[in-house]
Order: C-alpha cells, then sequence, then structure tokens
C-alpha cells in the first residue's frame, strides 16, 4: 500500500514537473498547469493514477493550509487602504452575482438550494491567477489592480460562510429554524471565542514558544494550530477549512505571524498543488468532450455575468468606464475556490456527476481565456472609449484650467504626485492635477488642490487640463498602459510640451522615449544609483567623481545599468573627458572660518591646491580678478577655477578647522 501511494506521488510530481515547465514558458498560470497535469494523467485522460482517493486526502491538508495562510494574512491594516473596494465593492460583487446566477439558475429549472450553490461557485474569481497577471503587467498599484485586490480579498473571505452555509443548503428542507439559528450562533460563539484567544491568550503562549529558540518547536506549534482548529470545527459540525482559517487568525495577531507564513509556505505551496491536481483528475474528458456545446456556453454565460456585475460594481464605486472594463475583465473568471466549494458541494449531493464535470470543463476554459481577456483590456477600453466618448462634464472639475499658463500638469496624485505639488506650490510655480481615482479626487478637493478628475490619457482631460499652454507634463500614475497612452496622446496635442514619465520597470525605459518622452525616470535605477552613491561616499571618492559617473548613466539612458555594452565602454572614456576638463565651482566663506581676515597672498590658495580665485563676490557685489592683497571677509563668496581633484583639494583646504 505504501509503494502504491508512493507510485502515485511520484506520477503526479513528476507530470507536474513538466506541466508547469512547459506552461511557464508559454505564461500560463501554474493554477491552470496543475488542473491541465491532473486531467491528463487521471482517470479521464492517461489514466495513470488509479485511485485519486489518496491524492485528495491529501489535497485537503492544502485546502486548510491554503485557508491558514489566508487567515495569517488577514489584517485590519492590510484592508485600510483599500477598504472601500473590500466592503462596498466586494460586498455588491459577490451579494449581485449570487442574486443573478441564482435567479437565472431558478429560471432554468433548479431548485433552491442547488441555484443558490452555483450563484456561489461563480461569485469567486481566482486570486492566485489574476493577482500573478496583474504583478507580471505591473499593475496592482493600478486603480483597477487595487479594486480587483480589494474584492478578490472579500471573496476569499467569503468562502468562509459559504462553506459553512453548503451542509445546510443540502438539507435545508430538514433543517428547521431553530437548528439554523443555533448552527449560526455556535459559529458565532466559534468566532468570538477566537477573537478572544487571538487577542488575549496566543501572544502569550507563542512568546513561550519562542523563547525555546527551538525552530522545530515554532514550527510543529503553528502545524498543531492550523490542524487541531480544523478537526474541532469540524467536531461542532463545522468545516475544516473554517477551522484553519480561525487559527491563522489567532496567528495573524503575533509579532511572529511572518515568520510563520516563512516556515508554512513551502509545505503550503506542495498540497496545495495537489489539491488543483486533484481537481484536474475528477474532470471526465469524454463526457465533458460529449457536452461541448454546453460546456461552452456555460463558459460564454459565466464570464458575460461576471463581465456585466463587476463592470457595474465598479462604476458605482466612481470609476470611469476604463477602469471598470478592466477589473471586470481581470475577475470574469472561476476562481480555485470555487474547486474547493464545488468538492464540498459534491460530498454533500448539490453537484450531480454530468453538472459537475461541465462545472470543472467551464471553469477550466474560464481560467485558460483570462490572460487573454486582461491583454486585450487596454485596447478594447480605448476603443470603447473612443467610440462612446463624451466631453467632459464641468462639475467633475475642481477647478477650471483655461486661465492657466505656462504650468505644470500632475498626473497621478499618488506619493510622488503630492510630493511634487507640494514643492511646487512652496516656490509658486502653478499647476493642476489629472486624478482618476474618485477617492483621492474627493480628498484633494477637500484640501483645495487644483485638480481634474478624469484620465490623464484622454484628450479631452488633458486639453481641460489647459495642455497646449502649459511648459510640463509629468506622468506619475502606477498603470503602465496608461503611462505610456497619457505621453503618446500628450505628445500628439503639444509637440513642444516637456514630458517626464516615472516609471517602476526598466524594460519601458525605450518605449517612453520612443512615444514622446523627454525625461524617464526609472524607480528601480534611482533607487540603484543612490545605494552607489553611499557606498563610493564611504570610501571617500571626490563627489565631483561620482556626480560625474551618475550624470554619464543618465545621459546614456541608464544604458550601462541595463547592461547595454556599448554604454559600458564608453562610460570610463567620458569619465576622464568629464575629469580633464576645468570646472568652475564657488565656495561661501561661513563664519568663523580660519580664512576670514586673511589675503589671497597669505591663503596661497593656487600654490597649495593649484585652484584659482577669479573673482569674489561681497554683498552681491563682484570684484573680478582680486589680487594677493585682497583680504577676505565672513560670508564672502568665492569663484574658483580648476581641474576636478585640485578641486576637491581646495574644498578640503578651504574647509579645514
Amino acid at each position: 500500500m505504501t509503494l502504491f501511494l508512493l507510485a502515485e506521488l511520484l506520477t503526479v510530481l513528476l507530470a507536474s514537473i513538466l506541466v508547469i515547465v512547459l506552461f511557464n514558458r508559454l505564461r500560463i498560470p501554474a493554477v491552470v498547469g496543475f488542473l491541465i497535469t491532473g486531467i491528463i494523467i487521471g482517470p479521464g485522460g492517461l489514466a495513470l493514477v488509479k485511485n485519486p482517493g489518496m491524492i485528495n486526502a491529501l489535497a485537503e491538508i492544502g485546502v486548510m493550509m491554503l485557508l491558514f495562510i489566508i487567515g495569517i494574512e488577514f489584517s485590519l491594516e492590510r484592508l485600510q487602504r483599500i477598504q472601500r473596494y473590500f466592503w462596498f465593492g466586494g460586498s455588491l460583487q459577490v451579494l449581485i452575482t449570487v442574486a443573478v446566477v441564482s435567479l437565472l439558475s431558478r429560471f432554468l429549472g433548479a431548485t433552491v438550494e442547488v441555484a443558490i450553490t452555483y450563484g456561489f461557485l461563480v461569485a469567486l474569481s481566482s486570486t492566485a491567477v489574476v493577482l500573478k497577471l496583474l504583478s507580471d503587467r505591473g499593475q496592482v498599484d493600478a486603480p483597477h489592480g487595487q479594486i480587483s485586490m480589494g474584492i478578490l480579498i472579500f471573496q476569499d473571505m467569503a468562502l468562509v460562510p459559504m462553506l459553512a452555509l453548503i451542509p445546510l443548503l443540502a438539507n435545508l428542507q430538514a433543517v428547521s429554524l431553530t437548528a439554523l439559528s443555533g448552527r449560526f450562533l455556535l459559529s458565532l460563539a466559534a468566532v468570538a471565542a477566537v477573537f478572544f484567544v487571538a487577542r488575549k491568550v496566543m501572544p502569550a503562549i507563542i512568546s513561550v514558544i519562542v523563547r525555546t529558540r527551538i525552530k522545530e518547536i515554532f514550527l510543529m506549534s503553528a502545524l498543531l494550530a492550523c490542524l487541531g482548529m480544523a478537526y474541532l470545527t469540524s467536531s461542532l459540525g463545522l468545516s475544516l477549512a473554517l477551522g484553519a482559517f480561525l487559527a491563522g487568525i489567532i496567528i495573524s495577531e503575533s509579532y511572529y505571524s511572518h515568520q510563520v507564513v516563512s516556515d508554512i509556505l513551502p509545505f503550503k505551496d506542495v498540497f496545495n498543488s495537489l489539491f488543483f491536481v486533484s481537481i484536474g483528475l475528477l474532470l471526465d474528458t469524454r463526457l465533458a468532450w460529449n457536452l461541448g456545446w454546453r460546456v461552452l456556453a456555460v463558459v460564454a454565460g459565466i464570464i458575460l455575468v461576471k463581465l456585466g456585475i463587476v463592470f457595474l460594481t465598479v462604476r458605482l464605486l466612481g470609476f470611469n468606464s476604463r477602469v471598470s472594463l478592466l477589473t471586470a475583465l481581470g475577475l470574469a473568471q472561476i476562481g480555485e475556490f470555487s474547486f474547493v466549494l464545488a468538492g464540498v458541494a459534491r460530498e454533500n449531493g448539490l453537484l450531480t456527476g454530468q453538472v459537475f464535470q461541465v462545472f470543472m470543463a467551464s471553469s477550466v476554459l474560464t481560467i485558460l481565456v483570462t490572460p487573454l481577456l486582461m491583454a486585450i483590456g487596454p485596447r478594447l477600453a480605448e476603443r470603447i472609449r473612443d467610440r462612446l466618448g463624451r466631453p467632459v462634464s464641468p462639475e467633475l472639475a475642481s477647478i477650471k484650467a483655461q486661465s492657466l499658463q505656462d504650468h505644470v500638469i500632475i498626473a497621478g496624485f499618488g506619493l510622488n504626485g503630492r510630493n511634487l505639488a507640494r514643492v511646487l506650490k512652496e516656490t509658486g510655480i502653478s499647476y493642476v492635477i489629472v486624478e482618476i481615482n474618485p477617492d483621492t479626487f474627493r480628498v484633494a478637493c477637500q484640501g483645495g488642490e487644483p485638480i481634474i478628475f478624469g484620465d490623464a490619457s484622454s484628450q479631452v482631460i488633458l486639453k481641460e487640463a489647459g495642455l497646449d499652454r502649459a511648459r510640463s507634463l509629468v506622468v506619475a500614475i502606477s498603470d503602465p498602459d496608461g503611462a505610456r497612452r497619457a505621453v503618446h496622446t500628450a505628445r500628439n496635442l503639444n509637440p513642444e510640451i516637456f514630458i517626464i514619465v516615472r516609471t517602476r520597470f526598466a524594460s519601458e525605459i525605450e518605449e517612453l522615449y520612443s512615444l514622446g518622452a523627454n525625461d524617464v525616470i526609472p524607480e528601480e535605477f534611482e533607487t540603484s544609483i543612490e545605494i552607489f552613491v553611499r557606498v563610493l561616499e564611504k570610501y571617500h571618492l571626490p563627489r565631483n567623481i561620482i556626480n560625474t559617473q551618475v550624470q554619464i548613466i543618465r545621459s546614456e539612458r541608464y544604458g550601462i545599468l541595463r547592461g547595454a555594452r556599448s554604454s559600458s565602454r564608453r562610460l570610463s572614456e567620458k569619465i576622464y573627458d568629464y575629469l580633464e576638463a576645468g570646472v568652475v565651482e564657488t565656495y561661501l566663506v561661513p563664519a568663523g572660518s580660519w580664512v576670514a581676515g586673511k589675503t589671497l597672498g597669505e591663503i596661497d590658495l593656487r600654490g597649495k591646491t593649484g585652484v584659482t580665485v577669479i573673482a569674489v563676490v561681497r554683498n552681491e557685489k563682484t570684484h573680478s580678478g582680486p589680487g594677493a592683497e585682497f583680504r577676505l571677509d565672513e560670508r564672502d563668496i568665492l569663484v574658483l577655477v580648476g581641474d576636478h581633484r585640485a578641486m576637491d583639494e581646495a574644498f578640503a583646504y578651504l574647509g579645514r578647522e
């Protein structure tokens, strides 16, 4: 029996590795790869795994660990940034989806309990797939990325009550109101007890465990909490997954929760992978093929329903049609937790064999088309906006930019946009902000900022901001696609405007320049530059040499940091050219300086360092070519000329105590 289980596991692991390597090269999410692996090696495929029961038992542990990790990562602090998207957007999307799908299912002849189960299954989207694709595309911090994250986290939380309700739905006719109320009160009591333990008891217990300084005990205690709580909730008639989730919340209140995640993560990934493989094992490919038209109809129905509901939800949050469409396209698939629900529903008789097979095949297809939907999203949104685009209504703008001249347009009012606006305000330079996030727009309006609500890539919005009269445009938005379109649109509208773009990824530099940007500031490379400047300063390299290196790197568009050979070959030559050239610097004689009261001849700066004083500025009056008898005073400004090395020696000489 042991060798049989080992052979089954070896088959699963070997097939998974081969498929995942292939899917990784094709840029298809790993979740899809595991599902396909199960389909290929399962009874409906090559039948390499003859007894999926043992794999399913291991997969159940994977589900518990998945919920355990989600519980650990669940925190109110994390939700503060996206709490509106979480509470309002997430609840609205889940409730509307469950209601719409349930009504459609009832119309098609399903019973009440089965119809609600269908609603649960369709309401959830794939957190793993969506966040991976958003991360790969650099759109996690974009408006649609933040909204998607808020809705997905709410969906993950909604899984817990859904798991608790499915067994009740299976026995809906036999369950009395008293029994239902008792089950609900029992769940509330369990949650309340968990939060009490999390706040009052668990921190002290974990501190004792940590003080043992035995890593094995720490890891085993975390596993004990996960599996023990799952066993307890199961004994009370609730689900195993609910117990694992509650155990995660208990651990999350500890200062050591990040270490728990680090230790558990490898186990979670292995068992979680087995879960997705086990789901694929259940798919009967022959039956699904015979029901092909039904599968395709269900896929189309799921995508259309979710597109419409998510689009409506995001519009109700106050975002424009582009952000709403991008969010809807990203969340149009069936989620991995729907497979968890489907398994529980199947065990409770709510999903029959044929219906289960149609659901499985449809779900896999919706996940497979997600990368394609997200890829065509920006172009589709742009076409829809061009066809349906209307001039911005005056009430959307908190200011009118017609009176502004020679001003700065700030596209995006995040951290960089706010810092820039603060500096411009201090220096008296006029500016106008363009922001697409309604929450940020509302806060900025209350703060009296000159801000326009809209998409910075829209011609109408840029004209409203006075692009034709502006001196410069600063694009500081987190959406890479939006930034590229904003640069392209602005350059076409005003060929003379100076465009500065902030980007997070080095791969976007050349494309942004080709679209018309005058200056591209990549966060990755600017951070690298600041780091090597600090390191070189610690080695006492002259500041002018460091500055020269920085100037060359920026003038080469960060070519040496991007591995461009032509740039790296010319770097040493350019540094040499800069160092050979003379340089003019100024030096302020500070109060109490040793040179104050002395003549230039007494200082002998030229003899000591090789630097010549060509002028002295005193009380805004310039004394050109001062002689050796010229006596210096405090607050004099010396105009110096010399090469780089001599200039560093002169500054050190003048600044000595």
